[in-house]
């Protein structure tokens, strides 16, 4: 029987995700720079001219990916910027990073894509390079902002917000890039240890 619509969509669906999981293995390995076409292919285990069906080149696959992790980060500054509790809210956040990085590797993957997108954005001209930028500065600013909230309501420990939002992330940075070089030798932090500079002790 012919396949319909929907099969084809879905039988395409399964190519890219296969593709994408493959690029982010090997962009965050090997690097942007050594990574070739062929590669890619090979480790979603697709014929190259069918990775070219979807994508003309890798870079347009690069785009993708960084296009869809800055689309993560803005989904963070609209959870940061909600009404409740500073604390619960940054509870969940560590409870699902935590989540993340233990059960997989998307997000680890992801983070340290980010970071290359940064590294090599002004050599190489890259498509989200500004945009990145900016959508890092806001959420450090409303992360830095969620802090203060939690700082007055008392949840919070004491000491400049900037500050410690900048090491809130650069230890999330640090850990996804222990992950990736220790591999299965890597454990990681539980969440009350993510926060113990943050959250005050219930007295």
């Amino acid at each position: 029987m012919p396949r319909s619509k929907e099969q084809f969509e879905e039988m395409r669906n399964v190519t890219r995700e296969k593709i994408h999981s493959a690029a982010m293995q090997l962009f965050v390995n090997q690097g942007f720079g050594s990574t070739n076409v062929q590669d890619i292919a090979d480790t979603a285990g697709i014929s190259i001219g069918l990775l070219y069906r979807h994508y003309k080149n890798k870079d347009q696959l690069f785009n993708e990916l960084v296009a869809y992790a800055v689309g993560g980060l803005k989904r963070n500054i609209t959870f940061f910027e909600s009404d409740q509790s500073p604390k619960k809210l940054m509870a969940q956040f560590v409870h699902e990073v935590y989540t993340d990085m233990i059960s997989g590797e998307e997000l680890t993957h992801l983070l340290i894509l980010i970071n290359q997108s940064l590294l090599a954005g002004a050599a190489t001209a890259s498509k989200h390079y500004e945009e990145i930028l900016q959508v890092n500065a806001r959420l450090l600013d409303s992360t830095a902002q969620l802090i203060r909230k939690g700082q007055e309501r008392g949840e919070f420990h004491s000491g400049d917000a900037q500050e410690m939002a900048a090491l809130f992330y650069a230890s999330i940075q640090g850990l996804a890039q222990m992950k990736v070089i220790l591999k299965s030798n890597y454990t990681m932090p539980s969440p009350s240890i993510l926060t113990a500079f943050l959250f005050k002790e219930r007295e």
